[in-house]
């Protein structure tokens, strides 16, 4: 059986030439269908699911043929840029399933999405979140000093809270000023203090602090003539969050998504829901100074 062929500028399927405007100035080869379209043995054949249904099976061939029969491994494929435009038929603009056992979806070259990207905490991100929790936290890069050619890894401090530091140097004065944020971001009574004097002993005590400042008793650091205060240290402040609720550090269970409080599990509480301040888990801080 020979395929007979038919050749003309334009072909119209249906009754309504919707790119018709007089004069006609559609291109050569246009082709207007005003039904469904099958390429291929589609699974919704005889009905359909699309105004174009597309399968990379073959259709059943006539017996009769003597052309080859078609064979293809893809269904679609596209030489240039694609748009699709959701109308709200469906409840997705475009659904992919299937694919190999290696990839669904496989991106070569960089992705950008300007919404939220929920990956059902499965698969290779979920399992290396997973590892992460147990891992130390590192950051590695090249080296600054050597340069190519080696490396540099350094790894987060752990610890049983959520905490803040302020560091800096004093010098000529006894009141370390911080922040003023920090009244409302700590716990006042989870406050520490560093003091390491430069240059020579000082026999630094601190008198008092609270969340705005801390006083380091002048003592014999003082000039009795010109009054200078002659204090001159290093100091670390630390302190916990009081913003977000305390770490619960130890729990039972088999995995980090048995953490009591549900907001930290991404598959419990939606991350617009989080509360990090639920009530439920609220407490005193881990560290307490006061």
């Amino acid at each position: 059986m020979n395929i007979s062929k038919t050749q003309t500028d334009k072909i119209v399927v249906g009754t309504n030439d919707v790119s018709y405007v007089p004069p006609d100035t559609s291109p050569t080869g246009t082709a207007v269908i005003n039904g469904p379209v099958y390429i291929g043995k589609t699974s919704a054949s005889p009905g359909y699911e699309a105004n174009l249904n597309v399968a990379s099976n073959a259709a059943t061939q006539n017996p009769l043929d003597v052309n080859p029969a078609y064979q293809s491994s893809l269904a679609i494929k596209a030489d240039g840029n694609l748009t699709v435009e959701g109308d709200g038929k469906t409840a997705n603009a475009l659904l992919i399933s299937g694919g190999s056992s290696v990839d669904t979806i496989h991106v070569i070259g960089d992705m950008f999405v300007s919404g939220k990207v929920d990956c059902g905490n499965k698969g290779v991100l979920a399992a290396r979140f997973a590892a992460a929790d147990a891992s130390p936290k590192p950051f590695d890069l090249e080296h600054p000093t050597k340069g190519k050619g080696h490396r540099l890894r350094y790894a987060c401090i752990e610890g049983p809270e959520v905490g803040v530091y302020y560091r800096g140097r004093l010098k000529g004065k006894n009141i370390i000023e911080l922040p003023y944020y920090w009244k409302d971001l700590v716990h006042e009574d989870s406050i520490t203090v560093q003091l390491q004097p430069i240059g020579k002993d000082q026999n630094l005590v601190i008198e008092s602090f609270n969340s705005e400042y801390i006083v380091i008793e002048v003592g014999a650091n003082q000039d009795f003539l010109t009054n200078e205060i002659l204090i001159d240290c290093f100091y670390h402040v630390y302190a916990e969050r009081k913003d977000i609720n305390p770490l619960i550090t130890e729990y039972e269970g088999n995995s980090w998504e048995d953490y009591p409080d549900p907001n930290y599990n991404p598959n419990k509480v939606d991350s617009e829901k989080k509360n990090t301040k639920d009530p439920r888990f609220n407490g005193p801080p881990n560290t307490i100074t006061k």
